[in-house]
C-alpha cells in the first residue's frame, strides 16, 4: 500500500498533516504516543475514513473511498470484538466460511490457529465466557483467518498479560513471515517496537516524523522528537550551550560535558545552543573510562524486576537512569551518574541530530 499526501481534517481541526510512505510486506510499526494519530491513520488505511485529501494506492488500483467491505484485510482493534452469539470456533471459522472455505480446511485452519494462539480449550465457549484476553485472541485469530492483503492490528496485546503478551508477539512475527502480509502494527511502547522489528513510522501530533528499518529508527533518531517517541523511560534532555574553546557543552546548572570531536565537528557550522539527549540506560553508578559524573540527589528509586530505576536531581535538572540489578536508595540522598559523552545524542536548536552515538 502507498499513501500519498494523505491528510484527515475534522472540521477545522487537523487529525492528520500530509503524509506519503509505503507499506511493504511484513511488520510495519506505527510507533507514538496516545493522540500521534495511529488509530486515524489505521482507520483511513482501512477505507473507515475517508482522507480529506491524497490517495492511498494497492498496486496500481486507487482504493480511496472505497469501503472496508470490498478491501482484503482484517483489522483488530485494542479493544476485542467478537460475536457474542458464536462459540470461539465459530468466531474464528466465520471468515472462513463467507470465502466458501470448505469444511475440512475450517476444521484444519481453526484448529491450527486455536494452538497457536493457546485457544484449543475454549473452541465450544462463547465470548461472554472468557476472560479479556482469552477474547483478544479470538478475535486475534479470526483476523488471522481471514489471509488478508492487509492486516491492521491497533495495540492488539495491551489488554493481556506480560507472559502471554511476549509470547503472541514472537508468534505474530512467525505468522506473518510464512505469508506476503503487510501488518501495520500500532503501539506507544519503543520496546515493543523493537522486539517487532521490520520498519517503523514515528507519528507525533498527527505528523509523519521518522520513517524507516526499525533498529535504523532507534539508533539515528533524526529529530529530538523522534528520540522522545523512541526512548522509554523518556530521554533526558540537557540544554547546554557549546563552548568551543573546550569543546564541552555547559549547561545553565553548571554541568559540563565534553564532546566527542565527531560531534564538535558536526555542529562547527551550527548554532551554539544544543540540546543533548541521554537514554536512561546510558547511565551508570560505577566510575568508567571517558564517562563524565553528574552530581545529584535521589528522588526516587523504583525496582522494576531485575533493574531499577533512579530519579535523580542536579539544581533544576532531572535525571533518570536505568541500571542493571537491584538498588536500594534513600530519598534525598546523594547519588552520582556516570555517562559516557560518546553515548550523548547532540541535536542543534532547531531540533535537527547533528551527532549519534555509533
Amino acid at each position: 500500500m502507498q499513501l500519498v499526501d494523505v491528510s484527515f481534517r475534522v472540521g477545522s481541526q487537523p487529525w492528520l498533516h500530509p503524509l506519503s510512505f509505503s507499506l511493504a510486506p511484513g511488520m510495519n510499526v506505527l510507533l507514538g504516543a496516545t493522540l500521534a494519530g495511529k488509530t486515524t491513520l489505521m482507520r483511513v488505511m482501512a477505507g473507515l475514513e475517508i482522507p480529506t485529501t491524497g490517495r492511498l494506492l494497492v498496486g496500481d488500483r486507487d482504493v480511496t473511498g472505497v469501503p472496508v467491505r470490498k478491501r482484503n484485510l482484517a483489522m483488530v482493534y485494542q479493544q476485542f470484538i467478537n460475536y457474542p452469539s458464536l462459540t470461539v470456533f465459530e468466531n474464528i471459522a466465520s471468515p472462513l466460511r463467507l470465502a466458501g472455505h470448505s469444511p475440512d480446511r475450517i476444521q484444519q485452519r481453526v484448529h491450527e490457529l486455536a494452538e497457536r494462539l493457546h485457544l484449543s480449550p475454549f473452541l465450544g465457549r462463547r465470548p461472554a465466557e472468557l476472560s479479556g484476553g482469552q477474547q483478544q485472541r479470538t478475535a486475534l485469530a479470526r483476523a488471522l483467518a481471514k489471509d488478508a492483503e492487509l492486516v491492521l492490528l491497533d495495540e492488539p496485546l495491551v489488554n493481556l498479560d506480560y507472559k502471554l503478551r511476549e509470547g503472541l508477539r514472537s508468534e505474530l512475527r512467525q505468522l506473518f513471515a510464512e505469508r506476503q502480509t503487510t501488518v501495520v502494527y500500532a503501539t506507544t511502547e519503543p520496546q515493543e517496537a523493537l522486539q517487532l522489528g521490520g520498519t517503523t513510522l514515528v507519528l507525533a501530533e498527527g505528523r509523519l516524523i521518522q520513517h524507516g528499518p526499525t533498529l535504523a529508527v532507534f539508533r539515528t533518531p533524526q529529530t529530538l522528537r523522534a528520540a522522545r517517541a523512541f526512548s522509554d523511560p523518556p530521554l533526558n534532555e540537557l540544554h547546554a550551550r557549546l563552548d568551543p574553546d573546550s569543546g564541552a557543552a555547559v549547561a545553565s546548572s553548571g554541568i559540563r560535558l565534553p564532546l566527542p570531536s565527531r560531534a564538535l565537528a558536526a555542529l562547527r557550522d551550527r548554532s551554539r545552543d544544543i540540546v543533548l539527549g541521554v537514554r536512561a540506560h546510558h547511565f551508570s553508578l560505577a566510575p568508567r573510562e571517558r564517562a563524565t559524573s553528574i552530581s545529584g540527589r535521589v528522588d526516587l528509586a523504583e525496582i522494576s524486576g531485575s533493574e531499577t530505576y533512579v530519579h535523580v536531581s542536579h539544581e533544576h535538572e532531572s535525571f533518570v537512569a536505568v541500571v542493571p540489578g537491584v538498588h536500594e536508595f534513600e530519598i534525598g540522598a546523594h547519588c552520582t551518574l556516570y555517562v559516557d559523552p560518546a553515548d550523548v545524542f547532540c541535536f542543534d536548536s532547531d531540533g535537527q541530530l547533528a551527532f549519534a552515538p555509533t
